[in-house]
């Protein structure tokens, strides 16, 4: 329905409860004028008149009565509708749509995910973690999160913190192969790859020289489309993996995996939280969004320092000197 037959309905029901067009213009905001422009479109619309007016008066036609009685009950639901819709926007409460890149976001989410559902136990989350792209309309997303090097298009982004690219060893595997001390050194090594799980490519080793983003291959001993199972193969010792920071960062800080050639940490990518315009979102996904904000921006567990690297890269090659590599 054109919004100038809504706006003329709402504003002869008004009128008929008040009493007075004056009255209505009032309450609905607008101009005396402007109120008798619409009551006389709606009746030039129907073809009857639905006033008897006077400059004092103001009573409903036989014809006028039968509209009312016709009309009211469809926009008392309209106002209850619109009612709810205000009430729910205010609300942290129902159904939160958010997507995120699988290979690598689950440790990050989920203590975050814990956290809102325990604050805000009315959300409802539908969580779906793909690493293909998606359409946002498509998608009915709320929030969603991203590795890369810029955000989505056509939605805000904030980053949240670098998604770091690290060569790990396992201490078992440099006690028995030793440790590379190049990139070059790398062909003599069984290295891990990664499969991107969508378009089914081997990704190469990305990594830093001169402060430019390379693409290093390496021959595969081992491949899959999963880093969970990447890292474990990692930590079991069968091969060295190009890991994320948010992997690899804890089992590093607990010796569990050594970084090596951390002068070629590759951190061009960052993740990013996106989202559509904030004046009109539900309060639920708000609320999210500034948790998010306020726990991953820059957060320490998933970025690993320079000097972290470095020292944890030296005691791990003290503890097990190079062989032949």
């Amino acid at each position: 329905m054109p919004i100038n037959e809504m706006r003329s309905i709402a504003t002869f029901a008004k009128a008929a409860e008040l009493g007075s067009l004056r009255k209505a213009a009032v309450a609905q905001g607008m101009t005396p004028q402007a109120a008798s422009q619409a009551l006389a479109q709606l009746e030039q619309h129907l073809g009857v008149r639905l006033f008897h007016r006077t400059t004092r008066s103001l009573s409903l036609t036989d014809e006028g009565r039968q509209f009312l009685e016709a009309a009211q009950p469809a926009l008392v639901g309209l106002q209850r509708a619109l009612h709810m819709a205000q009430q729910a926007k205010d609300e942290i409460a129902g159904p939160l749509r958010i997507v995120g890149p699988r290979s690598t976001f689950a440790p990050v989410l989920w203590p975050l995910l814990d956290e809102f559902c325990r604050l805000h136990p009315q959300v409802q989350p539908d969580v779906q973690l793909d690493d293909r792209i998606g359409n946002w309309v498509e998608d009915r997303v709320d929030v969603g999160f991203r590795v890369g090097r810029s955000p989505a298009e056509g939605v805000i982004a904030r980053r949240l913190f670098p998604s770091q690219l690290i060569i790990c060893a396992a201490p078992a595997y440099l006690a028995r192969e030793g440790a590379p001390d190049s990139l070059d050194a790398l062909a003599a090594h069984r290295c891990s790859t990664f499969r991107h799980p969508s378009k089914g490519s081997v990704l190469p080793w990305y990594v830093k020289v001169e402060d430019m983003r390379v693409d290093h291959h390496v021959v595969p001993a081992l491949c899959t489309n999963d880093e969970g199972l990447e890292a474990e193969a990692v930590l079991a010792g069968h091969v060295l993996g190009l890991l994320t920071a948010v992997i690899a960062a804890p089992h590093i800080r607990a010796g569990r995996l050594v970084p090596l050639l951390t002068g070629h940490v590759d951190d061009h990518s960052s993740i990013f939280v996106y989202y559509g315009s904030r004046t009109a979102q539900p309060a639920r996904v708000r609320a999210f969004i500034d948790l998010a904000v306020k726990r991953l921006v820059n957060n320490k567990a998933y970025v690993l320092t320079a000097k972290e690297l470095q020292t944890a890269e030296a005691k791990g090659r003290k503890a097990h000197p190079r062989r032949g590599a």
